[in-house]
């Protein structure tokens, strides 16, 4: 059984798991790591934990309709936290854990929340640093259990939870007839927009928006109750608060913890999960190791792996559409398996039946690359303001280079303009205390993505680039960038790519070179370096990379070629403010970050 009942509300969720699902169930619930050990987590533990949570915030003043916000990493007490303020009937205000003092504040005044439950002392120091300039603040709670005597109204877990015992006794039945009053249509979550450029923007959910959304995932994956999620992507991002938490537990599936982005490799072989979410940077990197490692193999280990590459696409193509394979073909493609695919497959810890991607678009190259050994990579597309999924690929019905057909219940049209205009259950309903940016995104119903697509003849959906993403050089053609740049990282040697060209002559680049690719080149052509500042300097590796640049854009229009490019030496991050927290540009930022350098390539130079 897919999904456990039809739920509308998270705290129905909630209900069920622990009142009826959760009986006689041994295996665990979740799983984090504690002393460099995975430890499981049951259902009766997390009943205990979220109820008394629930119970010291009520004592706190949590009530219907109030917000608490939620700065944390992924563990088991955002679970908690979560469930305890939704059952009350409260709204939570996830922020992301690299967020500064300065947008905590933003985004605690903004929502008005009462109080915020952090992680740990590095986040209760930068609220602590606000805390006079949030007019509603009333509380803070840490995760950690650690000494907050010295400060007024910070409390533990334990300490809020200890709290609460009174009020327990007192109304035993308080949280569990405020789980019964959840209506769908009751505002869930206020999730605030990193955006690219300007203030952040709270998205108003309710339960239903992204209950629908839920159950519109159930209908198109086969996930149940003998699933095991790995959760790396941030919690406070809709798109893994959706698909890899309440689609998880709503069918009774297990979650486990990733310890860090930087460990992924190795929880997947501990774990050894069954389906993941994430984002196309992680296929990159696991893309790029392996390379590497063939590469530094003998010629004819190389060679076998490119065989067993080609015949793995040869197997993927015969087999679409349930069409049958020729017996040469499966011999050759068992012996594939057995000598490279299985091994490529351990490093995911075997088991694992389909990545989700998302939050950015999946080169086609990657797809056919990883489904040739026999890891699907299953694309989806959609937003914060749609709770978030509007359309994705299925496990019978897939193509690359497209984000899939419209999920159950999703309307999706395109305007004259080219853009993807959405409507349905799962379209927020605006943004928070901002009726002025609200009518311009939602118009008659339907959601405007900002986002310019089209569909192919067979009704699956192409993203081409965002809106304000297309550019018009002076020559008066249009560019969209992220399909050119997709193609160029495409090499070994890059790393990250921007281009740049909007109301110029001609398309110059940013450069952000693989460091490690780079330095083996130099090392294999005798290149002279001290520094990765030296190398970078290097009039022969940019020549390699111009070579590079020659060999990749062959297939592209003279008006989309790079002419010129800068290599940086150092990457764009979230921290440094050049990506948002679901690792997209800011083009703007960079842009104006690196001013110089792009008006140096455009000095002196004429069509």
């Amino acid at each position: 059984m897919p999904i456990l009942a039809e739920f509308k509300t998270i705290p129905a969720i909630y209900k069920h798991l622990t009142e009826q699902f959760g009986k006689g169930k041994e295996r665990p619930f979740l799983q984090h790591k504690v002393d460099n050990n995975y430890v499981g987590i049951t259902y009766s533990e997390f009943q205990k934990q979220t109820e008394e949570l629930a119970f010291g915030l009520a004592q706190l003043g949590v009530k219907r309709g109030e917000k608490v916000s939620i700065i944390a990493e992924n563990r088991p007490e955002w679970v908690y936290a979560d469930m305890a303020v939704l059952g009350l009937g409260g709204v939570d205000v996830p922020l992301y854990p690299i967020s500064t003092s300065d947008t905590i504040e933003f985004i605690l005044n903004n929502s008005e929340s009462i109080g915020i439950i952090v992680s740990n002392n590095f986040h209760l120091n930068k609220v602590l640093k606000v805390r006079d300039k949030c007019k509603t603040l009333k509380f803070i709670i840490v995760m950690n259990d650690m000494d907050v005597s010295q400060y007024d109204k910070v409390y533990t877990f334990n300490q809020v939870m200890e709290l609460g015992k009174g009020l327990k006794n007192d109304n035993p039945s308080l949280f569990k007839d405020s789980l019964n009053i959840a209506a769908p249509d009751d505002t869930a979550t206020i999730i605030y927009t990193s955006g690219t450029t300007g203030e952040p923007k709270g998205v108003v959910l309710t339960h239903w928006n992204i209950m629908s959304n839920v159950q519109s995932a159930h209908k198109s994956f086969p996930i149940d109750e003998n699933d095991i999620f790995l959760s790396f992507l941030p919690l406070c991002h809709i798109f893994e608060r959706m698909a890899g938490y309440y689609t998880a537990v709503s069918c009774g599936a297990m979650i486990c913890y990733a310890e860090s982005i930087e460990k992924i490799a190795q929880n997947m072989t501990e774990i050894k999960p069954t389906v993941m979410t994430a984002v196309p940077r992680l296929f990159e990197r696991m893309h790029s190791k392996i390379i590497k490692n063939v590469e530094s193999q003998p010629e004819k280990k190389q060679k076998i792996f490119q065989w067993a590459l080609e015949v793995g696409k040869l197997y993927f193509e015969a087999g679409k559409d349930g069409r049958s394979i020729p017996i040469g073909l499966t011999i050759k493609h068992k012996l594939a398996d057995k000598l490279v695919f299985k091994k490529l497959r351990e490093r995911t810890g075997g088991r694992l039946r389909f990545f989700i991607s998302g939050g950015a678009a999946l080169s086609r190259d990657l797809g056919e690359f990883f489904v040739s050994a026999g890891i699907k990579i299953i694309e989806g597309y959609g937003l914060t303001e749609s709770s978030p999924v509007l359309s994705c690929n299925r496990l019978d019905d897939f193509k690359f280079g497209t984000v899939g057909k419209p999920f159950p219940g999703v309307e999706i049209k395109i305007a004259s303009d080219g853009e993807i205009l959405a409507h349905g259950p799962n379209i927020m309903q605006g943004y928070y205390k901002n009726k002025k940016e609200t009518e311009a995104t939602i118009k008659d119903g339907w959601l405007h993505t900002g986002d310019i697509g089209v569909f192919d003849a067979e009704g699956f959906l192409i993203i081409t680039d965002r809106k304000k993403h297309l550019f018009k050089t002076t020559g008066g053609k249009y560019i969209a960038p992220t399909p050119i740049e997709n193609l160029f990282l495409a090499s070994k040697y890059i790393d990250q790519f921007v281009l740049i060209g909007d109301r110029r002559m001609f398309l110059s680049a940013l450069i952000v070179p693989d460091f490690d690719a780079v330095k083996e080149y130099a090392d294999a052509h005798r290149i002279q370096y001290n520094s990765v500042q030296d190398l970078l300097e290097s009039k022969q590796i940019y020549e390699m990379l111009e070579k590079e640049l020659g060999q990749f854009q062959k297939r592209l229009a003279n008006y989309e070629r790079v002419r010129k490019f800068k290599i940086l030496d150092q990457p764009f991050s979230i921290e440094t403010g050049e990506m948002t927290p679901s690792l997209k540009l800011k083009r703007k930022v960079i842009e104006e970050r690196y001013g110089d350098l792009i008006e140096d390539m455009y000095k002196g130079m004429t069509e």
